[in-house]
């Protein structure tokens, strides 16, 4: 899958929102987390994120000041279906000046 479009960053207030939307196991995960980053294992990410439950227990878990989220506002998206031989499927979705959006099929 491809999308193509607008990227907005956003509000501290709306990341805030979401977060507290969010159930608790993946608010310490959150926390307990350190996105995208080299870890030793498995151990050490189940063993942070053990003290995180004990830092947080019966506390409120705030959202942490590095997490935050953006907002894509597609143009385009396209979509591959594997197929044998080579002769996949793609389909592309198109938004018009209208706000309406054009299906089209593509060669792969």
């Amino acid at each position: 899958m491809r999308i193509t479009g607008l990227v907005d960053k956003l509000s501290e207030q709306e990341n805030d929102q979401y977060f507290n939307s969010r159930p608790e196991g993946s608010k310490i995960g959150a926390w307990a987390s350190p996105q995208s980053r080299l870890i030793r294992n498995r151990e050490w990410l189940e063993e942070n994120e053990n003290k995180m439950r004990v830092q947080f227990a019966n506390k409120h878990i705030s959202r942490p000041p590095y997490w935050g989220g953006y907002r894509t506002k597609p143009i385009s998206m396209e979509f591959w279906q594997g197929r044998p031989n080579r002769l996949h499927d793609r389909i592309q979705y198109s938004l018009q000046g209208n706000g309406n959006w054009t299906i089209e099929r593509l060669a792969p």
